[in-house]
């Protein structure tokens, strides 16, 4: 069995028949006896690896070029009588806030679904306990894999979009805090984690309305139970669109704030600016008369007169309480 094969079983009659063999014998076992169907889970596979699936049964060279190389955005194609389907994965990471993205394709035809997986989110060995241990879901075949891994999708949606409303509300009190700290940047890498969550989750929604609304013959059967999908994801599009409202509300106020508090520094730099100017206007005054009777010129009015220094000296008084008067007039002091 190849590495990359996470998991590989035939389901009929609501039992499981674990293969213990290769590919070939997967696909034969599965189609000598007929009534069931094989579920091959896959792992991030090579265009080597994956070859020895694709010639067992056979699938479109565009779809399988996708399956590799992953990086699609969520979609439904039908090839004949396979469906492909591309879902996007979310993993929160709690240490760093992040969102990592990964990827789920799906082949389907009637009598088999094959997984491949890209990534570490939303891995499906707990969607298959939940697909063997439900009859209903069992009995629904191909289709009902579908609906649990698109469920499993989801829910996770619903948990990731718990922890950015989380992170949300934690950004949104430092911002009003009054702390001075700039959140500027966390504030842009949230709102970019908010968009690439809205680039995995949205295209989605119009493959489950194709689905719910019977366009797809494979699971037309089940199209209530993909209904339910549908409300919650739409439940979770809404949310994602008011954390990014949100997130640009608090841009615009974070920036409103940190504009305020420039504009009271500028202003208290001016306001002290014009004391420093006002109380070197106030000294120039003294230093004027002062530097013109301290030239030592012989020949300079009341030089030698007896009453020529503390005339100097009130004259000085008067000149500085005159300019001080009006600066304080003025309001610069």
């Amino acid at each position: 069995m190849l590495a990359v094969i996470v998991d590989m079983a035939i389901y009929r009659d609501g039992t499981r028949e674990t293969i213990t063999g290769d590919i070939s014998d997967a696909w034969s076992a599965a189609r000598t006896r007929g009534g069931g169907f094989l579920w091959i889970g896959l792992h991030e596979p090579t265009q080597e690896e994956f070859d020895l699936i694709s010639s067992e049964v056979s699938l479109h060279p565009l779809a399988v070029e996708d399956a590799i190389k992953a990086h699609q955005r969520p979609k439904l194609e039908r090839y004949d009588d396979t469906l492909f389907v591309v879902l996007k994965t979310l993993l929160y990471v709690e240490e760093t806030s992040d969102i990592e993205i990964g990827e789920i394709n799906l082949f389907l035809g009637h009598d088999f679904v094959i997984s491949v997986r890209h990534g570490g989110a939303n891995p499906l060995k707990e969607v298959r306990r939940r697909v063997e241990s439900d009859p209903e879901l069992l009995a629904a075949g191909p289709s009902g894999v579908m609906y649990a891994i698109c469920d499993a999708v989801v829910d996770t949606y619903s948990l990731v979009s718990y922890e950015v409303e989380h992170d949300l509300i934690a950004l949104e009190r430092r911002v009003f805090s009054g702390e001075q700290s700039d959140v500027t940047a966390d504030i842009y890498s949230l709102k970019r984690e908010v968009l690439e969550f809205r680039t995995a989750q949205d295209p989605l929604i119009p493959v489950l309305e194709e689905i719910v609304k019977g366009r797809v013959e494979l699971c037309a059967s089940n199209r209530e139970l993909f209904r339910d999908v549908l409300d919650h994801l739409l439940r979770v599009d809404g949310k994602v669109d008011e954390h990014n409202e949100l997130l640009s509300s608090a841009l615009s106020a974070h920036l409103a704030l940190v504009g305020s508090e420039q504009n009271k520094v500028a202003m208290q730099q001016n306001a002290d600016m014009r004391k420093i100017s006002s109380w070197a206007a106030i000294i120039a005054v003294p230093t004027l008369i002062a530097g013109v009777y301290g030239m030592n010129f012989d020949h300079m009015p009341e030089l030698h007169w007896a009453y020529g220094y503390p005339l100097c000296l009130g004259t000085m008084a008067v000149a500085v309480l005159v300019v001080y008067r009006l600066l304080r007039g003025s309001g610069w002091l």
